[in-house]
């Protein structure tokens, strides 16, 4: 039996005619989504408060985004829609819609409508008589009424027990999908946020809570029904990785308590994105498509070609201002000089024509500069969905801890904001008043004309670029093995000449591994090529103590192989084996490749045509 509800008497006092927002998440909801939103609009009119209903389609394609939008002409100004292109999970979505939201009061409630919205009024009583910025519905509150399946109950009870040890939330539910919170408390939370998915509200509350923010509970009336079915194993690993990934950023690094959230800008500054290329490409194409979706507005794009190409043409008929210089063949340093040179932003945002950006990328980037110390803005490069295998391979090579280490955060959104002090141009914003003090870019080296250019601004001229995980770009992969291969090849010949010649930011001792990896291989080999040898020389079969060593050294190749299985598995056994393979040699080319730059007396720095736009186009499934 469902428990009495009171009346709305203080909702109306907490809003005192103010607005309510409902953000509601939805996906694959084009049967139910519009008898749903009539049926909370109905049940808010009741309450004789001021509402708005922010249905937030998350890339549905089953024509919810349609029936989302039947609704909002049903009822213009009440239900204003968000309809995103692409799935990227509930927490995206709760962005997006609190991007839209006006109201000074937001309530976060599933879209599926499994937990009754009749029971708001109960949360306003709690803020007022607990005097709490943000109240939880509670499946655990001795007032809900929940039906609930049993192993949904377990689960449920075990995951809140590891947030009680690992969290301290004084809350006995985190992930009930009906929360209301002062718009302040939840703007704050979700600038310092970097979950996009499955610990989403733990994250959330964790912020609130740790910013001094009172939490309380409410009841909600639940029905669940048979819908839930096992929990997927892929399910429970990501819940638990973003949990203890949650634990460590609140209680390890404190990075909640000190992640820097830049002051608000005075206007909006132009941005000149220029992006150099051989010409015109399906890639290309994407790239200036993907800059028509930019939520930020104020910018042009310039685009640098070796020769003018057909269809790509100067000019506002892609919804914002194209200029194309034709540059000659030359590399890419001194295209984007060029680019550089006919800027007219007040920072220059650097992009590859192979890569494309999120819609929010300017408009997460440019917040920085409102901090003068402020030289330069990078964000990560995610692989895209829609590589082939083999570059999605690639995408999986680089995104391994075991390749990139410390610096996988170029490569997997999601991680926390940084000072660094080198970043690479694929997604690169640099103040144009600095860029021109310091003549751009260097034109005798390539690659790493980029690692000079951070160099300049962070030692040079004492400037900081910031690492935003929201700035992002999506990046095609060179496919395994041989272009992937080649293209790092290039990039560690030139960290190790780097390293010698521009220590300031080359010289780390991580660069050194890959190598030291190699000098064991060989010393490995050596000793299986020597031991066999030596066996004949000595009576019954060689001295006691030479096995011993044997079994000693194979120790390291052992546990390497270990790692190397554990962080690069996948549920897809060829998947997992490619990438596996992968990661071998991309360990042992680069330590190669590095160590011949350590030797080099000059880095060779002519053009390379190979592997780019033209000889990637089967990274793409069609």
């Amino acid at each position: 039996m469902s428990v009495d509800v009171p009346d709305w008497r203080f909702a109306r006092e907490v809003l005192k005619g103010g607005l309510l927002s409902v953000i509601m998440p939805v996906f694959r909801l084009a049967d139910s989504i519009e008898v749903n939103l009539a049926s909370v609009a109905e049940c808010l009119a009741a309450g004789g408060i001021s509402f708005e209903l922010v249905p937030v389609d998350d890339g549905s394609d089953d024509g919810t985004a349609a029936a989302i939008s039947r609704a909002a002409a049903e009822r213009p100004g009440v239900v204003r829609p968000v309809l995103l292109a692409k799935n990227a999970g509930k927490g995206n979505a709760l962005r997006e819609g609190f991007r839209a939201a006006r109201g000074s009061y937001v309530l976060l409630l599933d879209g599926d409508l499994d937990i009754a919205p009749k029971m708001l009024p109960k949360f306003f009583e709690s803020m007022v008589r607990n005097g709490s910025d943000v109240v939880v519905g509670s499946k655990r509150h001795p007032e809900s009424n929940v039906q609930y399946p049993w192993h949904r109950r377990l689960a449920s009870m075990v995951y809140y027990s590891l947030v009680r040890i690992f969290i301290g939330l004084p809350v006995t539910d985190t992930q009930t999908g009906m929360k209301l919170f002062r718009r302040q408390v939840l703007g704050e939370a979700l600038d310092r946020m970097l979950v996009k998915t499955y610990a989403f509200d733990l994250e959330l509350l964790a912020i609130a809570c740790g910013r001094g923010a009172k939490i309380s509970e409410a009841p909600v009336e639940i029905r669940f029904g048979q819908k839930f079915g096992a929990l997927k194993a892929r399910t429970v690993r990501d819940m638990v990785h973003d949990t203890l990934a949650v634990f460590y950023r609140l209680r390890v690094l404190h990075y909640y308590a000190k992640v820097e959230v830049p002051p608000p800008m005075d206007g909006t500054p132009l941005v000149s994105v220029v992006i150099a290329c051989p010409g015109g490409s399906w890639m290309l194409d994407e790239c200036l498509g993907a800059m028509a979706r930019q939520t930020y507005r104020s910018f042009e794009v310039i685009v640098l070609p070796d020769a003018a190409a057909e269809g790509l043409a100067s000019g506002n008929e892609r919804g914002y201002p194209l200029s194309v210089i034709p540059t000659g063949k030359v590399r890419p340093a001194e295209k984007r000089n060029v680019g550089i040179a006919a800027a007219k932003g007040e920072v220059v945002a650097f992009i590859d024509d192979d890569a494309y950006p999120e819609e929010h990328w300017i408009e997460n980037a440019i917040k920085y500069f409102s901090d003068s110390e402020i030289g330069g803005v990078g964000g990560p490069g995610v692989t895209p969905p829609g590589d082939g295998f083999l570059a999605r391979a690639g995408g999986r090579v680089y995104e391994s801890i075991l390749v990139s280490g410390g610096y996988r955060y170029r490569y997997v959104g999601g991680r926390v904001l940084r000072d660094v002090d080198d970043y690479p141009s694929c997604n690169l914003f640099v103040r144009t008043s600095l860029l021109r003090k310091f003549g751009g870019y260097r034109t005798d080296f390539w690659p790493g004309e980029d690692t000079l250019l951070c160099r300049s601004i962070v030692c040079d001229e004492r400037r900081r670029i910031v690492y935003d995980p929201w700035t992002i770009v999506y990046h095609h992969r060179r496919p395994l093995f041989g272009p992937h291969l080649r293209q790092l090849g290039r990039y560690a010949f030139h960290r190790g000449y780097f390293v010698k010649r521009f220590p300031e930011n080359s010289l780390h001792f991580s660069y050194f591994v890959p190598t030291l990896f190699v000098v064991y291989l060989l010393s490995l080999l050596l000793t299986m090529v020597i031991a066999p040898l030596c066996m004949p020389s000595f009576p019954h079969g060689g001295p006691e103590w030479l096995l011993p060593i044997l079994f000693i050294l194979w120790q390291p190749m052992n546990l390497y192989l270990l790692l190397v299985a554990v962080a690069t598995f996948s549920f897809n056994p060829v998947r997992w084996i490619v990438t596996a393979l992968g990661v071998f040699a991309t360990h042992v080319w680069y330590g190669i490749r590095f160590v011949q730059g350590l030797c080099a007396h000059k880095a060779p720095c002519e053009y390379i045509g190979r592997d780019h736009a033209a000889t990637a186009q089967d990274q793409v499934t069609q």
